[in-house]
């Protein structure tokens, strides 16, 4: 495919210290160039969850506006946004579904339906699934099936790895975004985004975790035998290091994010004990004098609680001794200096800093050589997987996810070619689209047309099912 058939997709990382949005487009030999960059100061957000709407969205009008001084070239109108948070859990489930049509091979569309009825897996109440991840296929009695299509069988199944998250924390999210003018293309798990940035087939055959440590959550995802196998949010990351030497150096929160930068080490032991940190005084009161030592002990000591539980979720899923790849740190935290030390001491595995420079082309290597970046780009990543495999996502107003292939889409659009007769220019585009339609620009015109119509419709079903 050459370069102007590729859309620029664009990443929105809304964290708890920074939003970053970075737009990128593959070129022809299939690596990410980046045509835009913008990054602000995050405002109203903790943890990952949105505690003031009208400062979140600040931020993202800030980092926006950034990306497109960056490139006057660029429209940004939809976005795909990372999502983390105390509130994510995950769980493993199992599907089934047998075939009608059992003398044809099995198509992307069989994988599609299958994956669809996992949506009707029961979660609590007030909660709502974000992202469905199918691990090893089952096709008859043939296990561990990677791709089953083009196979032949009646019976096909999979084991799943179910995302879920808070519905009224994922409608702030979404409710940010609408409100700085863009849509919201899909929501994808931090952890995973990171993971898609930093990883390679090695990495996934090996057998890695993935440790993001960014500014409000540490996110993690584990992968084995080719498969994720598990995810988990920690609620602890790079802010709680900061107010740990705030209070226990009784400086100012940008004092101590300062120091943390400049002066900090995740090992102690690698201290200088003669060094010292002169703080100016407040309101003529004489400087203060911080020893270098004392602040790596307060970073080491909540560095290695981060560290724990990261080991603790390995330990829970039976991973903490058979990860060849050891573990990949990333995020700003990955950052601090000692500690992929630190970690291979607490973890007993091998550790690097994952940089998310995988997958980009060489001239744009150097600029975003940075762990702080690997959502982002990750996001776009995650963006391009759906556009090649023909799958679309988009999130309603009400933060519902919706989860159709191309040929879902083109039969409600169909559909709703017969009831409304507002659609306009739309309709030619409607009768031309058959085969064609997963990849052509057709169809995203199209597409548009009719989002704002059938969004409401799934809303509907989705409220009825969750409800």
């Amino acid at each position: 495919m050459s370069k102007k058939e590729q859309p620029i997709i664009v990443g929105l990382d809304i964290g708890t210290t920074k939003v970053v949005a970075i737009a990128g487009r593959k070129n022809e030999y299939g690596k990410l160039e980046i045509l835009g960059f913008g990054k602000s100061e995050s405002q109203g957000v903790s943890h990952g969850v949105v505690m003031n709407i009208e400062q979140c969205i600040r931020s993202i009008e800030q980092a926006i506006e950034k990306c497109l001084l960056s490139n006057p070239n660029l429209e940004i109108k939809e976005v795909y946004v990372g999502i983390a948070g105390q509130h994510i859990k995950s769980l493993q489930t199992r599907g089934d579904r047998v075939r009608t049509r059992t003398d044809e091979e099995i198509t992307k569309e069989d994988i599609d339906l299958l994956v669809r009825d996992q949506y009707k897996t029961y979660i609590p109440a007030g909660d709502q699934i974000i992202d469905i991840v199918p691990q090893e296929f089952m096709v008859d009695s043939t296990p561990n099936v990677i791709d089953p299509v083009g196979m032949s069988g009646v019976k096909i199944g999979a084991n799943f790895h179910i995302v879920t998250g808070d519905r009224n924390a994922i409608r702030n999210i979404k409710r940010c975004v609408d409100k700085a003018n863009l849509n919201t293309r899909d929501l994808v798990l931090q952890p995973l985004a990171s993971a898609a940035a930093v990883m390679n087939d090695e990495d996934l055959e090996a057998g890695v975790a993935i440790v993001d440590i960014g500014g409000g959550t540490t996110d993690m995802a584990v992968f084995y035998d080719g498969v994720l196998k598990h995810t988990a949010v920690i609620p602890y990351a790079g802010v709680n290091i900061t107010n740990d030497i705030r209070n226990g150096l009784g400086v100012l929160r940008a004092q101590a994010e300062q120091m943390k930068v400049q002066f900090g080490t995740a090992l102690a032991d690698e201290a200088n004990a003669n060094a010292y940190i002169t703080i100016p005084g407040l309101r003529g009161l004489p400087p203060k004098e911080i020893s270098v030592k004392n602040l790596a002990n307060i970073i080491e000591a909540r560095m290695k609680e981060i560290l724990d539980y990261v080991v603790y979720h390995l330990k829970q899923i039976g991973l903490d001794k058979k990860l060849y790849g050891g573990v990949i740190l990333t995020g700003g935290g990955a950052q601090l200096k000692h500690l992929i030390q630190l970690t291979e001491y607490v973890t007993g595995m091998g550790a690097r800093v994952g940089f998310p420079n995988e997958h980009l082309a060489g001239n744009d290597s150097e600029a975003m050589m940075n762990p702080m970046y690997s959502t982002c780009i990750g996001l776009i990543l995650r963006g391009y997987h759906d556009y090649e495999n023909g799958r679309l996502r988009f999130v309603g107003e009400g933060g519902n996810i919706m989860h159709i292939s191309a040929e879902e889409a083109k039969v409600i659009a169909d559909n709703l070619k017969t009831v409304e007769d507002t659609v306009g220019e739309e309709e030619e585009v409607t009768a031309k689209s058959n085969k064609q339609v997963r990849r052509s620009e057709n169809f995203k015109k199209l597409f548009d047309g009719f989002k704002g119509k059938f969004m409401k419709l799934f809303e509907e079903v989705d409220d009825q099912e969750m409800e």
